[in-house]
């Protein structure tokens, strides 16, 4: 299990920062469909490993981070403007 938390930790910040260069480099927009998935799965990531390590702090924003994401989504699928 400690293999398999460190590897999707690492992917789901992997994943973050992609979206970030993605959108800091213009890209992708932060209302993008695209961006926002990259955001959710990332967290889910990251959110893994800091469960599997207990690092509470780390575990509560990354489900700030998945909420943000996924609002951001049903905004875009739904017609309204994500930012």
């Amino acid at each position: 299990m400690e293999i398999f938390a460190q590897v999707v930790g690492w992917l789901g910040a992997s994943l973050v920062v992609l979206a970030y260069i993605l959108v800091s480099s213009k890209k992708v927009k932060g209302s993008d469909t695209s961006y926002q998935a990259l955001n959710l799965v990332g967290a889910l990531g990251v959110g893994v490993n800091a469960l599997h390590q207990h690092a509470w702090p780390s575990f509560a924003i990354q489900i700030v981070w998945g909420v943000i994401a996924v609002v951001a989504l049903l905004q875009v699928w739904f017609g309204r403007k994500a930012s």
